[in-house]
């Protein structure tokens, strides 16, 4: 694995990892049940109008995306400690402060949603427009950014490290 591709890899702790796995898991075990309910509404009738086999049928697509989005994190996803960086990478423990106000800052930890559910850090994605902005920066660097509101925000990175979670 080249150094670019460990620095863009999803790093996932091992908890994280298990939770994660066990979530996948017990979507694998619950197709039959949720199989058996469309079946169950389809003898109702008319499908046309049939709420219940509708929602079902809803509810199926849900999990099989989550199944599919599940595998694909967990097959590409690097188990441990994210590599020790000089640059904000994913991984990263990060606060910022906006628009030249040092005293309007913001710590999160930039990394994949998957992960929000173990830490009480706000999440952003490497992928989201200040995750973007700022990887790569180092400590004292300005970058700026435009949010979905479409809004130029400027910021400066204050300190990063290593997420222990």
């Amino acid at each position: 694995m080249s150094t670019t591709d460990r620095e863009a890899a999803t790093w996932l702790s091992q908890e994280a990892y298990d939770r994660l796995q066990a979530e996948l898991n017990e979507l694998i075990a619950g197709r039959p049940v949720i199989a058996a309910e469309i079946n169950a509404r389809r003898e109702e009738g008319d499908l046309r109008e049939n709420g219940g086999y509708h929602a079902a049928r809803e509810e199926q697509g849900k999990q099989e995306f989550r199944i599919r989005q599940l595998q694909e994190l967990l097959r590409t996803a690097q188990v441990g400690e994210a590599p020790a960086a000089d640059v904000v990478a994913p991984g990263c423990v990060v606060t910022i402060h906006f628009d030249d106000d040092t005293d309007d800052t913001e710590t999160f930890l930039l990394g994949s949603r998957e992960i929000a559910a173990t830490t009480d850090l706000t999440v952003y994605s490497p992928e989201s427009a200040l995750g973007k902005s700022i990887l790569g920066a180092r400590p004292g660097q300005t970058v700026t950014y435009t949010a979905p509101s479409g809004a130029e925000i400027k910021v400066t990175v204050v300190r990063f490290e290593a997420y222990g979670g």
